[in-house]
């Protein structure tokens, strides 16, 4: 699929999923933003995005600190005229139980999967509604359909997500602005890493569930095919993605499974 002459900004740029889907879509000739709190690395990336890109401009931003973004907007469209495609993927995971989390760590994990996104989202809205076109693509999770040991405020947030971008389709629906949610399971990146202990320092070390994932490479080809056909959702990774089926559907052995992994953590 060509993008050429279509703005293409994605956030969590820097690694794993983001970087993949950036040097994804510098290969069809887009115009890539690209956001994450890490200069230097998303400077990496845009050295790799160039050559086939029709122009890269590395934003930072930080989904934790987010009283306005108008600026950023701003700068995007000086840069490349329009906002096509806002993929919303920066985040951030956790590893601690709801007992021993403290709500400053939990604040921080909202601030980030939900107010953030969705600060920049609104940001980014009153130019795609001018457009009268806009693709939003937000970058959930498994966990945004069900609950989950060790990730109470990050499956919260998720789960969160999926109601304010639903009604955000339906609202803007008419305005020719789609919204694509996308639920990964296990993907092999870096987000167990990065992800916040109970004293929110990083986890530091990769999940054997995660390690075990689809590349991010392949998530990434899956996201754009998902994003080409304006599906509302779609559901990606191995056969852990399963579990949200068993959840709707039987929900009774739902309950042993996790039940089963609580008793395993």
């Amino acid at each position: 699929m060509k993008t050429t002459n279509t703005t293409i900004w994605i956030t969590g740029a820097s690694s794993g999923i983001g970087r993949a889907l950036a040097l994804h879509y510098a290969r069809t000739g887009a115009r890539l933003v690209l956001s994450s709190r890490n200069r230097e690395v998303l400077r990496e990336v845009e050295q790799q995005c160039k050559p086939n890109a029709a122009g890269v401009l590395v934003l930072p931003l930080d989904l934790g600190i987010n009283s306005d973004y108008s600026n950023l907007v701003q700068q995007v469209v000086a840069a490349f005229g329009t906002i096509d495609l806002l993929i919303l993927n920066g985040g951030i995971s956790q590893r601690s139980t709801v007992i021993e989390t403290p709500s400053t760590v939990e604040r921080q994990l909202m601030e980030i999967n939900y107010f953030g996104t969705v600060a920049l989202a609104k940001a980014v809205l009153p130019v795609m509604i001018r457009q009268q076109r806009g693709h939003m693509v937000v970058v959930s999770s498994i966990v945004g359909k069900f609950g989950w040991p060790l990730r109470s405020s990050y499956s919260a947030a998720k789960h969160a997500l999926h109601g304010y971008f639903e009604t955000l389709r339906t609202e803007l629906h008419r305005d020719n602005i789609f919204v694509t949610m996308i639920m990964p399971g296990r993907v092999n990146t870096n987000i167990s890493f990065h992800s916040l202990k109970a004293d929110g320092s990083s986890h530091g070390k990769m999940d054997t569930g995660q390690a075990g994932g689809i590349s991010a490479e392949a998530c990434a080809r899956q996201i754009a095919k998902a994003i080409s056909k304006k599906k509302k959702e779609q559901l990606i990774g191995g056969t852990e993605i399963i579990m949200v089926w068993i959840r709707r559907w039987l929900p009774a052995l739902y309950y042993i499974l996790v039940d089963k992994k609580t008793q395993q953590t």
